[in-house]
């Protein structure tokens, strides 16, 4: 038996009322599902514009099944890439305005394939302290000078870029905030970034879809070309429904990752019936404009019916809308009773976020009605809160 006190650790986590447990899903991805076999009313998934259980898409994935079968065999570049992958860089390329995409199986490894493909020890990173997971440890691995800026604190982001002696700086941010829901300061960060002759590198996953026109994330909306940001990074398993992602640049970028970037040599390609499903969604994306109407207005309602109640809403026009408690014990207290009235909503606990910082990360729809958000807002107000620091 090795030695590596994992009894003790699982026994700490549970102590600190930090063990994680899955639910299980018996249904589809869908504002009224079935969640380990009791109907259940759901505001915590990505699936932004209710893409996830679409007849079209569906379609498109069965069909792409029956052509090329259900695994893709082997990496990219070995035999794995097969014609609906390039077919979808070509049309995500054309979508985003940028020269060229690359898809890879996870925006995980999209980060870390990034990353590690760009910046070598003696280089300097500079990451918004909020970052996804995903890029924080993209960062620690790369083996350059990782520094992590104070949140959307372009002054702390300046001092450091000041200091940097590095060659080769990048910058790297999320486009919007996945745990507070809120946007960086773009126009910023391109100022800085041209500024002190740093990279700069968007994660745009939970804004691709659901901002921009057309849905095409918010370097789009604010009119940022490759040479303001020349990575972009957004994933398809939120808004878009499907599974995967893709970094969208430059030629030399992506021939540059193609070849450098670990994460996707040495990996099985995504499915090619992902791939197909995906170039349905994308054309459903880009046609529903209703359904990124239909997301804005539920998060304006949710948020006037929880301010007119006291609720405690943090900052956020996105569809991540966070409840922040503060303790892990209230935040938990609160996802039981809500659970107990048949409404999901998942605590968010450190190492997550920081601590003192836990919340319920409520997520909007476009397929949510009134009437679900009026059920969640009804059961919040029947909740009994404490302020952080406050004995429960």
């Amino acid at each position: 038996m090795m030695n590596f006190d994992l009894e003790e650790r699982l026994e700490q986590r549970s102590e600190q009322r930090l063990f994680r447990q899955r639910v299980i899903l018996d249904s589809p991805q869908k504002p009224e599902a079935m969640v380990d076999g009791r109907p259940c009313l759901m505001f915590c998934s990505n699936d932004y514009l209710g893409l996830a259980n679409h007849p079209e898409i569906r379609s498109a994935f069965q069909q792409a099944a029956n052509v090329y079968g259900i695994g893709s065999g082997a990496s990219a570049l070995i035999n794995g890439h097969s014609r609906p992958h390039r077919q979808l860089e070509e049309e995500l390329a054309e979508f985003t305005g940028r020269a060229r995409v690359l898809l890879f199986s996870t925006g995980y490894m999209a980060n870390l394939g990034v990353i590690s493909a760009l910046l070598s020890p003696g280089d300097a990173l500079f990451q918004d302290r909020l970052n996804h997971a995903s890029l924080l440890d993209a960062g620690r691995l790369s083996g350059a000078r990782f520094q992590r800026y104070l949140h959307l604190d372009m002054g702390n982001l300046e001092r450091r870029l000041k200091k940097s002696k590095a060659r080769r700086k990048l910058i790297a941010t999320d486009g919007v905030f996945s745990m507070d829901g809120d946007r960086t300061p773009l126009a910023e960060l391109v100022k800085l970034s041209r500024q002190y002759q740093a990279g700069l590198m968007v994660d745009d996953a939970h804004a691709f879809g659901c901002i921009g026109k057309g849905g095409r994330g918010s370097l789009k909306e604010g009119g940022f070309t490759t040479d303001d940001v020349p990575v972009m990074m957004a994933t398809l398993g939120k808004a878009f429904g499907t599974a995967g992602a893709f970094v969208a640049g430059s030629e030399t970028l992506i021939e540059n990752l193609i070849q450098f970037a670990r994460s996707y040599i040495y990996t099985t390609a995504m499915p090619p019936a992902i791939a197909e499903a995906s170039r349905a969604s994308l054309k459903v994306v880009e046609r529903d404009e209703w359904r990124r109407q239909q997301l804005t207005s539920n998060v304006i309602y949710f948020r006037r019916s929880c301010e007119s109640l006291g609720i405690p809403l943090m900052a956020s026009d996105s569809a991540i809308q966070p409840i922040q408690v503060g303790s892990v014990e209230e935040s938990l207290r609160v996802s039981e009773q809500l659970l107990d009235l048949g409404v999901l909503v998942t605590p968010i606990r450190p190492p997550t976020v920081p601590a003192g910082s836990s919340r319920l990360r409520v997520t909007l729809s476009a397929i949510h009605t009134r009437e679900h958000i009026d059920r969640l807002v009804e059961a919040l107000q029947s909740i009994v809160w404490h302020k952080p620091g406050q004995a429960a």
